[in-house]
């Protein structure tokens, strides 16, 4: 065992904070963006000290500054599996499948993300982490290709690899070896600007889908984009082109609403950056739009009932209008969803007593003497002995992230794939079955509302 080794949380949060300032160093824009978001959180809960009071009660005000997810995509099995023992040194674990051929990226994924309240609450970083689905380019020679590429690289450093396999034996890493650590699992998803492939195999690995050109292409998966948190994503993008930043023409996920629900993202335009392609006699140098500024509003974690409503809505807000890349379309797309959505409970309470929702119960300050402690929740919250406030949803959405995808490949990147989740396939390269994410929400609840009950019988004796 490890002599006083760093918690996970720990490494995990000073990851998040490396990573975040590398990426800064490499797209200025990503720090304006942050810049942005940081002065619309303040304006919005100092219109609002109920709510900066409630996030603070909660222990949630805190983390809001420190929110942050990235994403990644990667090319093989192997490389899966060993980013999932990279993320465990930090105390992250594969949450969700996520099946993004529905909406034409021929990616699956999942998100390594802490799961334990308080962990969450130290430092909620996360990284929704894509595996590229070569079987779904149809062109046989390609493919072959593409694997060969990609089975000659290696994304992890030495070091890192080493640091990995001591932390696994040793239960941890202790100072020197966690700060090592975050230096030598950093250099993973640095951005290389000097290519694996030439010119020519880019532009057919690019003609086949642009993220398949994004994963093969490289040393390695450059972090294609962190994300902060807001408080209120409408104004951040009314805001953006002030800042010399254009964002993407629709706001992903629900419509807004007076109570938040799951998630909503949006983004600014990938960049177009030079790239030192393999010389094959043609001109090397070249470029690739791949990386963007990303921002979130997180709202309500949805039950499964919740969650089937969500989709039912949205699918037929898509069937009327399918947004189009070039935003052309998007005022009459979010028309569309906000009359499709009408028919979603926009009310805490009416999302909890209908069972839309997952809510966290805590002991008011009323005097428990009279209170019924065999009573439902719904009773004692409604007699005053409980409140209950919302659950943040802590996934991702994979029609939202396919959208960020699509139109951060450009404009014309229309090519689709039918809808062929494989989440048993997914399991297997992973090495471990990923965490079903209502079973977290649920469980938080439940564990809650039985701490709950146990200070009402205390607060009572």
């Amino acid at each position: 065992m490890t002599l006083s080794p760093v918690s996970p949380d720990e490494i995990r949060a000073r990851f998040a904070r490396a990573m975040s300032g590398m990426y800064r160093a490499e797209v200025p824009a990503y720090g304006t963006l942050t810049e942005l978001v940081e002065a619309v959180n303040a304006e919005t809960l100092s219109a609002d000290p109920a709510e900066k009071a409630r996030l603070d009660a909660l222990g949630e005000y805190e983390r809001i500054s420190e929110e942050r997810h990235g994403a990644i995509r990667l090319g093989t099995a192997d490389e899966l599996a060993t980013m999932r023992r990279l993320f465990a040194v930090m105390g992250m674990v594969p949450v969700g499948y996520y099946d993004l051929s529905v909406a034409g990226v021929p990616v699956h994924s999942t998100a390594f993300r802490p799961v334990d309240p308080a962990a969450l609450a130290k430092n909620p970083f996360r990284v929704f982490t894509s595996l590229l689905r070569l079987d779904l380019i149809a062109d046989a020679a390609l493919r072959a290709e593409a694997e060969a590429v990609l089975a000659a690289r290696q994304i992890f450093t030495r070091g890192c690899l080493a640091l990995i396999a001591r932390a696994e034996a040793e239960g941890g890493l202790g100072e020197a070896d966690a700060a090592a650590f975050v230096a030598e699992a950093l250099e993973t998803f640095r951005w290389h600007a000097e290519a694996n492939v030439t010119a020519g195999l880019y532009r057919r690995l690019h003609d086949a889908h642009r993220l398949v050109a994004d994963v093969v292409s490289f040393k390695g998966p450059h972090i294609n984009h962190l994300t902060p948190r807001t408080l209120d994503i409408d104004t951040v993008q009314a805001r953006m082109p002030a800042e010399g930043i254009a964002p993407k023409a629709v706001i992903e996920g629900p419509p807004a609403r007076k109570v938040p629900i799951l998630l909503r993202q949006t983004s600014f335009k990938a960049l177009e950056e030079a790239v030192d392609f393999r010389s094959d006699g043609t001109n090397a140098p070249g470029s690739h739009t791949a990386r963007f500024g990303e921002i979130e509003q997180r709202g309500l974690a949805l039950t499964p009932k919740g969650q089937a409503l969500y989709d039912r809505l949205l699918a037929e807000t898509r069937a009327t209008v399918t947004p189009k890349p070039d935003g052309s379309n998007a005022a009459e797309y979010v028309a569309a969803l906000e009359a499709a959505f009408a028919e979603f409970p926009d009310d805490a309470e009416a999302l909890r007593t209908g069972g839309y929702g997952y809510f966290r119960y805590s002991p008011t300050e009323k005097a428990a003497d009279g209170a019924d402690l065999t009573a439902s929740a719904a009773d004692l919250v409604a007699a005053g002995y409980l409140r209950a406030d919302p659950i943040v949803y802590e996934d991702f959405l994979p029609v939202s992230a396919a959208g960020i995808f699509q139109s951060n490949l450009g404009d014309e990147a229309g090519q689709g794939f039918a809808a062929t989740p494989n989440r048993a396939r997914f399991e297997a390269d992973l090495g471990a079955p990923v965490t079903d994410l209502h079973q977290l929400y649920a469980e938080a609840e439940a564990a809650s509302l039985a701490r709950a009950r146990a200070d009402l019988a205390r607060a009572a004796a």
